[in-house]
Parts: structure tokens; C-alpha cells; sequence
């Protein structure tokens, strides 16, 4: 799946913000994804290429799991790929601060949902929806989108199902974009773009299988 377009280099962008432009079609995102870059909406009418410098990645064996949380991941229950499209319309509540998760991304990610690239993590409490996360898996990447929880610790108990099988799975770099608190708890941490780079392109010397 080709795409028309080709992406400027994010290694000396002076920004976050690489180029502008472009489309949300599969080839296009696949692309932009194994060129280090991820779009995000600039302005309701202009799509923007991203890439964080410093880049925020968790390191497979650096999750931090609390007692608590463990008890958390105890009383949930995890699945994935059952309600893709329904995680990323929680991620995009337009409730949420700073929300940016559109129509047209939900359209697209749920095409490359239905092609096997992109995927999700639900959990349920008693038989409901109540966190989730979403995100692509690219060679040996796994590009992390977005998180929600509508109850204590749902949110981490995705994560930690989601680095369980990425280990098995031998995935070798999980993005999550810009790092936050939350993500430092957990055991995110800050990496260059320039040594982003370097991981992402050993990432895609092979395939990793989801399933």
C-alpha cells in the first residue's frame, strides 16, 4: 500500500511539529509511523507530522507494577480487538482535555483496525467497557495512541496486558510519544529523537506477530 507522499526527515526539525499535509490513508500512516513521524491534527483543516524531541518510549522491562495495581489487574478483566472502535471513541470524548481524536482518525484507524496494523486493549468490570488503549503495531513497533478509564487503575491494567504481550510477542519498542507523569510512574522514560531513530530502525528489520 504505497503512499504519494514523502516525508521530510525529523532529525533536524527544530521542532515537534515536522511537516503539515499530507493524508490519513493506510499507506500514508504506515509510512509516517516507519519514518519516526505520527499525525495530529494542527487545526481542524490541517493535518501536522509529528516527532517529540525528547521522544517518550517504556522500556519492556522497565514497567513498574505496584501491589495495588497488581490487585487491580486481579479484579478486571482484559481482551483484545473486540471493541476497537469503540476504545478510540472513548479516547476521543471531546470532554477530555486537550482531545484531538477526530472522525476522520477514527475512520482510519479503524481501517487499519480491520488490516491487522492497528490494535487495542479493553477492560471490563462486570461485563462493561470501562478503559482501554489503542495503537499500531509496525514491524517490531508498537506505537501506543491513546489511553482512557472510566474506573480506578483501568487505564494501567491496559498497559501492563499490552506489555505482557509485547514481551511474548518479541516487540522490541513501545512508543507513547511524549512522556508525562503518569507515564513516568509507570516507568516511561525520555529519549532523544537522533536515539529514537536508531531503535525505530532496528524495529523494522522484522515482524513481530500480534496474534
Amino acid at each position: 500500500m504505497p503512499t504519494r507522499w514523502t516525508f521530510a526527515s525529523p532529525l533536524d526539525a527544530p521542532d515537534d511539529l515536522v511537516c503539515v499535509g499530507a493524508d490519513l490513508e493506510p499507506g500514508t500512516i504506515l509510512a509516517g509511523y516507519r519514518a519516526g513521524l505520527f499525525p495530529m491534527p494542527v487545526t481542524r483543516r490541517r493535518l501536522g507530522w509529528w516527532s517529540p524531541n525528547p521522544r517518550g518510549v517504556l522500556p519492556l522491562d522497565g514497567l513498574r507494577v505496584t501491589k495495588s495495581l497488581r490487585r487491580s489487574c486481579a479484579r478486571y478483566e482484559t481482551r483484545t480487538d473486540t471493541m476497537f472502535a469503540t476504545v478510540m471513541e472513548r479516547c476521543a470524548d471531546p470532554r477530555r482535555p486537550h482531545g484531538w481524536i477526530n472522525a476522520p482518525f477514527v475512520e482510519a484507524y479503524s481501517t487499519l483496525h480491520r488490516m491487522g496494523w492497528a490494535h487495542s486493549v479493553e477492560v471490563f468490570a462486570d461485563g462493561h467497557l470501562v478503559g482501554g488503549l489503542y495503537g499500531l503495531a509496525v514491524g517490531r513497533l508498537f506505537a501506543g495512541e491513546s489511553m482512557f478509564h472510566h474506573a480506578t487503575d483501568a487505564s494501567k491494567v491496559a498497559l501492563v496486558s499490552l506489555v505482557e504481550r509485547l514481551r511474548q510477542q518479541d516487540f522490541t519498542l513501545l512508543d507513547v510519544q511524549w512522556n508525562t507523569p503518569h507515564l513516568a510512574s509507570l516507568g516511561a522514560v525520555e529519549i532523544s529523537r537522533a536515539a529514537y531513530l536508531d531503535r525505530l530502525q532496528t524495529s523494522q528489520s522484522a515482524m513481530a506477530a500480534w496474534a
